[in-house]
């Protein structure tokens, strides 16, 4: 079989009709879901672009691989499951976003085409500040930015599409060789502005509220000083970002209507498996917080869909996944795999399998604005999340799934035993001190590389990757 998967980028789990969401508007995801399995626990093993495309690019954690933050993208090493599939004889190729290093390395596709990679191959250096954090000016950007017209994302996203469906009516089926396809867009990432089309489907649409109130984790607080979004929008903008976002995700399920149809027109797509996925979510304002970089669901959980031959039709699947599961499941297609791939699994297979609420989905976040690592992991209706150093949160996801109530300091004897139940999930994964050390170590390592503190302040700060200059398609 040949593999596509369609990537987004900032696409929060529950954004998506076929889900229940009141609001968005997303017929060909929802089409897509019909016919295929959706694993409505699907998680990013980060919540930050950089080191959750490493990990999906590799099918290894962020901390086994040394993608640590924003400005440590990755370098084609270790090999991921493109080099894997090329190596067995599949074209492999990319098309749109990747926000790797450069690309003059190789990740393991024949092609790349419309790369995005990060800003002039070193990224967003500031995150590496972490003790203590500076301040980021470019933060008010967001809420200054939001409404509707087209941005340089949307263009590039419509020129990614155009290339996507040239490539599999022309080059994808040239000469009966298995393909392997990775279509990347920047929707629904930030800034929050939508073409006039998609935002006027929510003409006159009651918007949804964010889940109000702040937590009063320490290194929740450090986290929304850095990322202060929220203080720079009024009641009116909020508002208006939310219509912008699902306007953008809508125009997100169109360009992916168009890369389906361009494959249904192939004649290839009964031999081809489809994956739908995310880098992570969006916190839209929910306790406080804008973008990502927490490990509440808004942010760190993903929307994962498969489809294809052999998937069941119609199927929600509760097993906990993430997208270290991207690999495994490419490498079971193949017939090939790899060592270090054995923290996923394959996404077919689970598919198929019944549910294991039991299995374990883990994050991590080691980027701007924090003071320490964070660590999260989920299992049936828990989520326990350690930051080194600090006291740990806990959430009971099917009595409280909004996450309004802290259970990290709960007497109840059912609380008592999750925490202790995840930190010995957590234990079994990395050691949560050592893990932390050794990120503060490389990241003071790479700063002085470069000079030290104040030549990584000098460097531009800015609020999103700049897109690659396209003609629209």
């Amino acid at each position: 079989m040949n593999l596509l998967i369609l990537c987004s980028d900032e696409h929060r789990a529950d954004a998506i009709g076929a889900l229940g969401h009141p609001i968005v508007r997303t017929p060909v995801l929802d089409a897509l879901a019909a016919r295929g399995t959706t694993f409505t626990r699907a998680y990013s093993p980060s919540p930050i672009c950089v080191p959750a495309r490493a990990a999906l690019a590799t099918g290894q954690p962020a901390h086994r691989i040394g993608a640590w933050d924003s400005s440590a993208a990755y370098d084609g090493t270790p090999a991921g499951w493109a080099h894997a599939l090329r190596e067995a004889g599949y074209r492999t190729a990319s098309i749109g976003k990747l926000h790797y290093r450069s690309d003059a390395d190789d990740h393991g596709f024949d092609e790349e085409i419309l790369p995005m990679n990060v800003h002039r191959s070193i990224g967003w250096p500031i995150c590496m500040l972490r003790d203590p954090a500076p301040d980021d000016p470019s933060v008010a950007e967001l809420a200054a930015d939001v409404g509707t017209g087209e941005t340089t994302y949307t263009t590039y996203d419509r020129a990614v599409t155009g290339a996507a469906c040239d490539w599999l009516e022309t080059r994808g089926r040239e000469d009966g060789t298995p393909w392997a396809a990775f279509v990347s867009l920047v929707s629904p990432h930030f800034p929050l502005r939508a073409p006039e089309a998609f935002a006027a489907l929510y003409d006159g649409v009651a918007m949804d509220e964010a889940i109000p109130g702040r937590p009063d984790h320490p290194e929740l607080q450090a986290l929304a000083r850095f990322f202060d979004y929220d203080r720079h929008f009024d009641d009116e903008t909020r508002r208006m970002a939310r219509v912008a976002y699902y306007g953008l995700v809508s125009f997100l399920d169109a360009c992916l209507g168009k890369v389906l149809g361009a494959l249904e027109a192939s004649g290839q797509a009964e031999d081809t498996l489809i994956l739908y996925t995310s880098d992570h979510g969006e916190m839209l304002g929910d306790h406080g917080f804008w973008t990502k970089q927490v490990m509440y669901e808004g942010s760190v959980a993903v929307p994962m869909i498969l489809s294809g031959p052999g998937v069941p039709s119609g199927k929600r699947c509760a097993t906990p996944v993430t997208l270290l599961d991207v690999a495994p499941t490419a490498a079971a297609l193949a017939g090939v795999g790899s060592p270090g791939w054995e923290h996923g699994a394959d996404l077919l297979a689970l598919a198929n399998a019944p549910d294991d609420p039991a299995r374990s989905a883990f994050s991590e976040y080691h980027d701007g604005g924090s003071s320490t690592g964070a660590f999260m992991v989920c299992w049936d209706r828990w989520k326990y999340v350690a930051y080194a150093g600090m006291r740990p949160q806990l959430f009971d996801l099917a009595a409280d799934p909004c996450e309004r109530t802290d259970l990290g300091r709960s007497r109840a004897p059912d609380a008592a035993a999750a925490r202790a139940e995840g930190e010995a999930r957590l234990a079994a994964l990395c050691d949560v001190d050592a893990v932390n050390a050794a990120a503060f170590a490389d990241q003071r390592a790479r700063v002085e590389a470069m000079g030290g503190r104040e030549a990584v302040l000098a460097t531009m700060s800015f609020g999103h990757t700049p897109a690659p200059s396209v003609q629209e398609a």
